[in-house]
């Protein structure tokens, strides 16, 4: 048979055509999101929202599995595990954070923060951009956003009034260090006790107390076990979203303008969310049985302000960072 130039160029085409169709299609990058929340939280509700826009605006390129309430791990060990690439993106409280840089966990120190518009000034900062940056290149990790937590406020089964209330109290706190300040200045005994663990110990008398926002007491049915809530408001908490380098440095600047613009937007409607809670949860107690105590701060903010900025008490800023956030 004669072969013709003509039919080489068919026959070398159709083949290049069959090999295309034979490679399989760029497989979808898969992630996993792991936090410490409850299903029905903000956090967790926006999660899944962003997730499903990334993959939206990543036209599937990348999706995201969201396992919520402490299903692949407490908070360290979630934390642990974006280092090892087990998980890609987490929220961790910056006290979390701040094992790693220390000076990123500023903001939660007991009173540094004056109130929930103080908070907004610090996140929209230059000071809280140069924490993520310091963060970013001690860990490899990537901060991408800043979210609202609310304001820790103290459970028991008595009325709290004044630090003196507290001494010898024991408090459940979280597994950080910087959680111990508070504890310091009330002369109360910091129980740390991972967060899907709470209740149980509350109910058994493991502990007499211990503090979150009202959103999360509400969240973890805490009033259940706890009779009093005490506005105290001591800690304005937040939680940062993260995403591990394994996975950062793969993304295509596209991409990585994708992630920060949906997870700060996340970050911005969890805020807003919390923000509105905590403006009606206190009624919404007293209507559950709970007796809500309203509590004279200034006694507890004068306890907590002589250890800002000592170390053995969980410090780790330079007082320049201390006064450039109070300045704010």
């Amino acid at each position: 048979m004669k072969i013709t130039r003509r039919n080489a160029m068919v026959a070398t085409a159709a083949l290049a055509m069959t090999s295309a169709l034979a490679l399989p299609a760029k497989a979808a990058m898969e992630l996993k999101w792991a936090h410490v929340y409850e299903t029905g939280e903000p956090y967790h509700q926006q999660a899944l929202w962003a997730a499903e826009e990334i993959k939206k605006r990543t036209n599937g390129e990348i999706s995201i599995s969201v396992f919520p309430a402490s299903q692949l791990g407490n908070e360290n060990q979630i934390n642990e595990g974006l280092t090892l690439g087990t998980v890609d993106i987490i929220y961790t409280g910056v006290a979390f954070a701040g094992s790693i840089f220390k000076p990123i966990s500023i903001s939660n120190a007991p009173f540094i923060l004056r109130d929930f518009d103080h908070w907004k000034a610090y996140r929209d900062s230059p000071l809280f951009g140069e924490m993520a940056d310091g963060y970013n290149q001690a860990s490899g990790n990537h901060v991408v956003a800043l979210t609202y937590y609310g304001q820790r406020n103290l459970t028991a089964n008595k009325e709290i009034k004044t630090p003196a209330d507290m001494k010898g109290m024991k408090l459940r706190v979280p597994p950080a260090p910087l959680y111990l300040m508070f504890t310091k200045a009330v002369g109360a005994n910091a129980t740390p006790i991972a967060f899907a663990e709470v209740y149980l110990a509350l109910q058994q008398g493991t502990v007499d107390g211990q503090e979150n926002p009202l959103p999360t007491i509400k969240a973890k049915k805490f009033y259940e076990v706890q009779s009093h809530i005490m506005l105290s408001e001591h800690i304005t908490e937040s939680l940062l979203t993260i995403v591990g380098p394994h996975i950062w440095s793969q993304l295509s600047d596209d991409q990585k303008k994708i992630f920060e613009d949906v997870l700060r937007e996340a970050a911005s409607n969890s805020t807003e969310t919390i923000r509105k809670a905590e403006g009606e949860l206190a009624a919404w107690f007293t209507e559950q049985g709970t007796t809500v105590v309203e509590v004279d701060r200034g006694p507890f903010i004068e306890a907590a302000k002589p250890l800002h900025n000592d170390p053995e008490s969980g410090a780790g800023w330079t007082q320049e960072q201390y006064d450039a956030l109070q300045a704010l």
